[in-house]
């Protein structure tokens, strides 16, 4: 069976969008929150905190290409551009042969072509609508723009599943590679800073409103955590048959090794251990590999009772206290569609450089969470072969992906 490499990255989020800046900014305990003054006219929203991607700008794109975009869809594009060209696959003509697809998601489309349609509904009023006003809004926005920007003639998959979408993306395209659908597949996942997103998790109090620091929030796992906090940001993944990316003299940043996904069956918004726990065996299952060979594990570790409690009882189940672990949302929040393919870049870049990141803000772990090596304060110096990343979302669907130190 084909196995699976990543050749390329593109990365943008609230701390940076390349390895060096985003390395130096979490070294300096740095975080992307900030508080949202615009969001002062919601008066009923308990949440002034996000993290956006601060001064984002597009290249100089043709009107024609980037018409049927929105900000999401846009986050995406770039995001992809550079991983293409950090894969040296630019331009090449075997882009539009059929042998490279995209699996990409966000967890919606843009809200601003969304805000068009409910005027429809509420006032009878067309105004605004246009003919790309959808294709802005839609869920695949992202996966279809980017297919279509840079002519791409292989499989599209739309992998929006809320906070799990860049790794179902990922897991979907590392899939496909296997099973010899694809050559290449651009996978990732991305989301735009919306008030609409913050106010979802506002009605479930998950929320932080610690307006007056927004730099101590988050808090994953901490006993003082209050909620999470969204951010925005993308990332994609350059996926690659190792045969053909040896042929080519592709730079090979890891190799992907292991899938597992499933989903609760039981509650749409409240996380069940036992199921995490199995999707992190199915993961393990796939790459062949004992719970004793994983060396660190990026957590989902989203600042939630329910999700920090539940995620850690799942993987002490399987892991013991033996494996550290750390999560990147106390940096950059929540980036709901994106974090999947921000998270598992960080902790393989890490990985290549044998230091794992702590979580920022936790200090004192919460005693409702079960005992894990949890990394706190200062980085900590690790050689690993394999690393994890968690991610679990609405609707009981969590993911668990694993990537295998490339030695060549």
């Amino acid at each position: 069976m084909p196995r699976v490499v990543i050749t390329g990255a593109g990365i943008i989020s609230s701390l940076g969008d390349d390895w060096d800046t985003f390395k130096s900014n979490i070294l300096a305990g740095k975080s992307g929150v900030i508080y949202m003054s615009d969001w002062e006219r919601f008066k009923d929203l308990n949440t002034r905190l996000g993290a956006p991607v601060p001064d984002f700008k597009i290249p100089d794109y043709p009107r024609k290409k980037t018409r049927a975009m929105g900000r999401v869809a846009l986050l995406a594009t770039r995001a992809t551009e550079m991983a293409l060209q950090d894969a040296g696959l630019i331009g090449d003509p075997l882009l539009e042969t059929g042998c490279v697809g995209v699996a990409y998601g966000s967890a919606t489309g843009s809200v601003d072509a969304a805000r068009y349609f409910a005027d429809l509904l509420t006032n009878a009023n067309m105004n605004g609508i246009t003919a790309t006003t959808y294709i802005r809004m839609m869920g695949q926005t992202a996966a279809v723009n980017i297919g279509m920007f840079f002519g791409l003639k292989g499989r599209i998959v739309n992998s929006s599943t809320a906070c799990t979408s860049a790794s179902q993306g990922i897991g979907s395209a590392y899939e496909l590679i296997k099973s010899g659908k694809q050559k290449i597949m651009l996978a990732g996942g991305c989301e735009e800073m919306s008030v609409t997103i913050a106010a979802v998790f506002d009605t479930l109090y998950a929320t932080s409103t610690m307006s007056d620091q927004p730099h101590l929030s988050p808090r994953p796992f901490d006993r003082d955590r209050d909620g999470l906090v969204v951010g925005e940001g993308a990332g994609t993944f350059i996926l690659e048959n190792l045969d053909h990316a040896l042929a080519r003299g592709a730079n090979i940043y890891c190799e992907l090794v292991g899938y597992g996904s499933n989903s609760d069956g039981d509650h749409v918004t409240q996380p069940t251990a036992e199921t995490m726990r199995i999707a992190m065996q199915l993961a393990l299952q796939d790459a062949n590999l004992d719970a004793n060979a994983i060396g660190y594990i990026s957590a989902h570790g989203t600042a939630t009772d329910r999700g920090d409690i539940a995620e850690s009882i799942a993987t002490a189940d399987l892991f013991n206290a033996k494996v550290p672990i750390s999560s990147m949302k106390g940096n950059l929040g929540h980036t709901i569609g994106a974090c999947g393919s921000i998270e598992s870049w960080a902790a393989i870049n890490m990985m290549n450089e044998d230091w794992f990141a702590p979580t920022l803000n936790l200090n004192n772990v919460d005693t409702e969470c079960a005992e894990l090596d949890y990394i706190i304060g200062s980085p900590r110096q690790l050689s690993c072969e394999y690393v994890m990343n968690n991610n679990f979302a609405f609707g009981g669907i969590n993911t668990s992906l694993i990537f295998k130190r490339w030695i060549g």
